[in-house]
C-alpha cells in the first residue's frame, strides 16, 4: 500500500522510495526469498547511487545488505563484490576504530569462511577483533562473538 502511494506521488528516483524498497528487500531476505530481496535492494542502490555521495555510509549499508543476500544464496563472489564496495566506503567515511568498520571486516571474513578459505577468513576476523578490543567494553557480546569466530576458523 505504502509503495503504491509513493510510486504514484513521487518521482521514481526519490530517496523515500529507496527506503521503502530497502525495507521490502529486508522482508524478502528474512523470508528467504532471495531473488526478490536482490530485486528490491538493486532498486534501492540505483536510487542511492544517484542521490548520495559515493562515500556516504548509507550507500555502504545498501551494498552490505545486498552482499548479505548473495552470501545467503551461496553466491560468494557477488557477496564479496558488494561487501568490498561497502568496506571501501566505510574506510573513507568512518574512523579507523568504528564498530561498523569492524562489522564490515567480519562480513568479508564470513564469506571467506563459507568459501573454505580459512586463512583469509582469519585475517579478516582478526581485523574485526582488533577494532572491537579498542572500541567496545571488555564484556560486550560482539567481542565474545569475535573470539568465537577466530576460535572456529
Amino acid at each position: 500500500m505504502s509503495l503504491e502511494i509513493e510510486q504514484k506521488t513521487l518521482p521514481e528516483d526519490h530517496p523515500s522510495l529507496a527506503n521503502t524498497y530497502n525495507n521490502i528487500g529486508l522482508a524478502y531476505n528474512y523470508m528467504g526469498d532471495y531473488s526478490k530481496a536482490v530485486e528490491f535492494y538493486k532498486k534501492t542502490i540505483k536510487i542511492k547511487e544517484k542521490a548520495l555521495s559515493p562515500n556516504d555510509p548509507d550507500l555502504a549499508l545498501s551494498y552490505n545488505n545486498i552482499g548479505q543476500v548473495y552470501n545467503n544464496m551461496g553466491d560468494y563472489s557477488k557477496a564479496l563484490e558488494f561487501y568490498e564496495k561497502a568496506h571501501k566506503i566505510y574506510e573513507k567515511a568512518l574512523p579507523q576504530n568504528h564498530p561498523d568498520l569492524a562489522l564490515s571486516y567480519n562480513s568479508i571474513g564470513q564469506v571467506y569462511n563459507n568459501m573454505g578459505d580459512y586463512s583469509k577468513a582469519l585475517e579478516f576476523y582478526e581485523k574485526t577483533h582488533k577494532i572491537f578490543e579498542k572500541a567496545l567494553p571488555p564484556n560486550h557480546p560482539d567481542l565474545a562473538t569475535s573470539y568465537n569466530n577466530i576460535g572456529h576458523v
